[in-house]
């Protein structure tokens, strides 16, 4: 950027006046003139809008062409390519030019028109100007300024919030176009597509522009006018600022930290209850949507449709993140406002982040959890008689609404046909409702949270979000006690003995499957056993005559019926039960 100059290029040098007339043309034809003549002003061009008239003191800025009375040029600042620079009123000009000068609008076009006696009077100027001479000027104002002049700044638009200002030792981000006070553009940032990055009150920039910028607030626009002094005075700028030129920025601060900031957080919403808040180590899951310091979005979860999940606290994502995420409820709301230092510093992130960005996030925690979690449980209604309670292996029917911990709800045993049922501990549900259904009584009711790694994982599942935490509602509504696991048939009661002749109803010495199953149906009818829950009976029978029926002829003799002792109670049991 232009204002970035090498620091010579911002010290003021000594003002030197350049010569105001060039050798051109051969003398004109003069007469008498009378020495009560004044200068003649003709306004050719006034613009509607004129700040400031050049007075005595001022230094002007300007283009002229002189000529005689007759139309021939001796002088034209157009042909040097360089404007005329010059103080008013203090005798460093002819004296009708002083005069004539007086009370010009930058960008105004007039024609001044000078008698001897107030230009070159009876001498004239060397082989240039003859003795008694009119002479006529015609002018175009590019710039004034005065010695005395300061910074001039206005307020084109300022946003309604402004919490913080531009201060000595800030890092500021603006776009900005640069002219000269007539208009001519010289540099823009919005050309390059590129904010101009850089501390305040640090050297950086020229001084106009350090004074200029301060009490600035982000997304405030404002033209910053600045003489040549606290510009690039004598020297200028290359070719594209020329010496003792007032420059006029319009100026957007699209950006504003300071390098000892600190994240801030804004609390927008935080639920009444919070029994636990995040900590270092846990893995969270998150919506947010991310902008700029001036409001200018660039990413958002919310319209990829998918939360952002990470650990926190662990080097996952940048500094600033890392740390917000801590302390935080599940459901609560809250602005995350990151300088670049804990961000993506001074390179910026690819083509979405630009270098030394402050990012703003708003995120809603959705969940967290802890690898080390396990299921939580409470009981919200429990029966005054409990005397039957589920255990693994018991089949069990129950209603239930799963719900993620925002309140989502994702299913629920009511939009079902039949209620569902399980074996707990078989494995035919999630790990964390197989214990979230244990220890129940008919009746009882209970919340149950599964963290994921007892839930559907990181993978998630139909309609489940990879690393969801589960909230299930439960109510118990049926318990048929189970067998122990390998079993197919307990015993409740003393089994018949001996036992064979018990099975063998006909008394033929051999058990068909017709007798087996109707024996064993008596013991189950009788509440003498118990077959294995959740699959059909004769399905299970089967599988039992088919343990005991070892030569497969379809009949079980006493000699193919073997016996197992049961460890705990040493009650011998049948090997298929």
């Amino acid at each position: 950027m232009i204002m970035s100059a090498p620091p010579l290029l911002l010290l003021l040098l000594p003002l030197a006046v350049a010569a105001l007339l060039a050798v051109v043309g051969p003398p004109p034809v003069t007469g008498s003139p009378s020495p009560l003549e004044d200068v003649v002003i003709e306004r050719h061009y006034i613009p509607k809008l004129c700040a400031r008239e050049v007075q005595i003191g001022d230094f002007v800025r300007y283009h002229y062409n002189g000529t005689f009375t007759d139309g021939k040029r001796f002088d034209s600042s157009h042909d040097r390519g360089t404007p005329f620079i010059g103080q008013v009123g203090l005798g460093r000009l002819i004296t009708g030019m002083d005069r004539g000068i007086q009370g010009m609008c930058v960008n105004e076009h007039r024609r001044v028109t000078v008698p001897p006696h107030l230009a070159y009077g009876s001498l004239g100027a060397g082989n240039v100007i003859p003795p008694d001479t009119t002479l006529i000027f015609d002018l175009v104002l590019l710039d004034i300024w005065n010695a005395e002049d300061k910074v001039e700044t206005h307020t084109l638009s300022k946003p309604e919030g402004c919490v913080r200002t531009v201060q000595a030792s800030d890092f500021v981000r603006y776009h900005y176009n640069g002219s000269l006070l007539d208009g001519t553009p010289f540099d823009s940032s919005r050309n390059r597509k590129q904010t101009y990055d850089t501390y305040v009150g640090q050297g950086y920039l020229i001084q106009g522009m350090e004074e200029g910028l301060l009490g600035m607030c982000v997304g405030e626009r404002r033209t910053v006018i600045i003489p040549p002094f606290l510009a690039y005075g004598e020297k200028g700028y290359g070719t594209t600022i020329p010496p003792q030129a007032s420059l006029m920025f319009d100026v957007l601060l699209v950006d504003l930290h300071n390098p000892k900031d600190d994240i801030i957080m804004d609390n927008q919403v935080v639920p009444e209850s919070c029994a636990r808040k995040s900590v270092v180590g846990d893995f969270m899951r998150y919506h947010y949507n991310g902008t700029f310091l001036d409001g200018t979005p660039f990413d958002s979860s919310y319209q990829r449709n998918s939360t952002y999940n990470t650990y926190i606290g662990l080097g996952y994502v940048i500094p600033g993140m890392d740390k917000a995420l801590q302390g935080l409820c599940i459901g609560e709301k809250r602005r995350i406002t990151v300088p670049p230092h804990m961000a993506y510093g001074e390179n910026g992130s690819g083509d979405v982040i630009p270098g030394s960005a402050v990012l703003v996030f708003d995120i809603h925690v959705i969940d967290f959890h802890n690898p080390k979690d396990t299921v939580e449980i409470r009981v919200t209604q429990k029966p005054e008689e409990c005397n039957l309670t589920s255990a693994a292996n018991d089949l069990i029917r129950y209603r239930y609404n799963c719900s993620l911990l925002d309140g989502t709800l994702i299913y629920s045993s009511d939009h079902q046909e039949k209620p569902p049922e399980t074996v707990l501990g078989t494995f035919r549900v999630i790990e964390g409702l197989d214990e979230g259904l244990r220890d129940m009584c008919v009746g009882e009711r209970r919340v149950v949270i599964v963290p994921p790694h007892l839930g559907h994982g990181e993978n998630g599942a139909r309609d489940v979000p990879g690393s969801a935490v589960l909230l299930f509602e439960l109510e118990l509504t049926h318990i048929q006690k189970g067998v122990p696991e390998g079993y197919l048939f307990v015993w409740l009661e003393d089994s018949p003995e001996p036992i064979y002749q018990a099975m063998d109803l006909n008394k033929d010495k051999e058990v068909p499957l017709e007798e087996f199953s109707e024996f064993i149906k008596m013991q189950v009818a009788n509440g003498k056993g118990r077959l294995l829950p959740g699959r059909d009976p004769d399905v299970v029978i089967k599988d039992m005559f088919d343990n005991q029926d070892r030569n497969k002829d379809g009949r079980v003799t006493e000699d193919e019926l073997k016996l197992k002792v049961d460890e705990d109670n040493e009650k011998l049991r049948h090997e298929e039960l």
